[in-house]
């Protein structure tokens, strides 16, 4: 039994993405997890890996699809690094409300860093839906 005390975030906003409830912009998809366009971008195109199944933690993770998110957190890497051209890529990733969780559903961050270095931690202008979206053919053409 874990520890950790997560968030309590009802309906799950990834939940809602993945099964269409809500528009977001989906780059890639596998069986086990997606890499998704954040709105909200604290660096050179920030993306998010979440998993398909709804997780709260990392301690919930099958093996399966622990595998599946690391390969798309390096894929992820690969199509930041290909289209930026950055010097650094930041990945995070926070379990639990103490860690600065927010959303309680495994998901990893992956941003290329911006000009001054790391990514931007305060508030962010929230992208629309079809910048996202022009976000993600731009990277798709990386794949």
């Amino acid at each position: 039994m874990s520890h950790l005390v997560v968030p309590d975030v009802y309906p799950c906003p990834f939940c809602d993405y993945l099964s269409g409830a809500r528009p977001y912009t989906i780059l890639h998809r596998e069986a086990d997890a997606a890499i998704l366009v954040t709105r909200e971008q604290r660096g050179a195109s920030h993306l998010l890996v979440v998993t398909e199944r709804h997780a709260p933690t990392i301690l919930e993770l099958r093996t399966a699809e622990s595998h599946a998110v690391i390969e798309l957190v390096r894929m992820a890497a690969r199509l930041i690094d290909q289209a930026e051209q950055r010097p650094g890529i930041s990945v995070w990733q926070n379990n639990g409300a103490a860690a600065h969780q927010t959303i309680p559903h495994v998901h990893f961050h992956i941003a290329g860093t911006l000009p001054e270095g790391g990514t931007d931690w305060e508030e962010v202008h929230e992208l629309s839906i079809e910048e996202t979206d022009a976000m993600a053919e731009r990277l798709r053409a990386y794949f």
